[in-house]
């Protein structure tokens, strides 16, 4: 036994490595609203509606990629606002204030507020853009950026990150 055995015994380097995300799940309270929105606003195809459990799942990306599941959860008083972000192209995230507004959702930034173009998460780099689906439930479009990590840059708008990359 090596000297990064965990405490039951095991080397840690003989763990399963995660190669991807494949699935995750929201809760609604209406499940017909929710996949009209899902299938029809943002265009997720139908992997499957099991309508006698009050769940259905959509694609992501290519069929056998990724899953999106909802799980209706009914009119409790008690909710639960979950986060999810979906990987779209750069130019798709720097569209996405217009198609959002087109599609009657409100695009929105970092912070909650009305957006009209995509924020620049420093860090990363990447651009996103955020919504909300009928339930609160807080979604992203979000595309990672070629450039060189800016952390000390913060959250910013798409305009001035443009303007700071111009500089350097």
């Amino acid at each position: 036994m090596g000297a990064a055995a965990d405490r039951d015994g095991r080397d840690p380097a003989e763990m399963i490595a995660i190669r991807d995300l494949f699935e995750t799940h929201l809760t609604v309270s209406d499940l017909d609203r929710s996949v009209a929105f899902y299938r029809d606003r943002l265009r997720l195809p139908v992997a499957r509606l099991f309508p006698e459990r009050r769940v259905a799942f959509f694609w992501i990306g290519a069929p056998g990629k990724a899953m999106l599941g909802l799980w209706e959860t009914g009119s409790s008083p008690q909710k639960m606002s979950l986060h999810t972000a979906f990987e779209v192209s750069l130019e798709s995230v720097l569209a996405s204030p217009r198609a959002l507004q087109e599609a009657g959702i409100a695009p929105l930034d970092f912070d909650g507020n009305p957006a009209t173009e995509p924020v620049v998460l420093g860090w990363m780099p990447a651009a996103a853009i955020y919504f909300h689906d009928p339930d609160g439930n807080l979604l992203e479009f979000l595309s990672m950026l070629p450039e060189a990590p800016r952390p000390d840059l913060g959250v910013i708008p798409w305009s001035v990150w443009l303007i700071s990359s111009a500089k350097r």
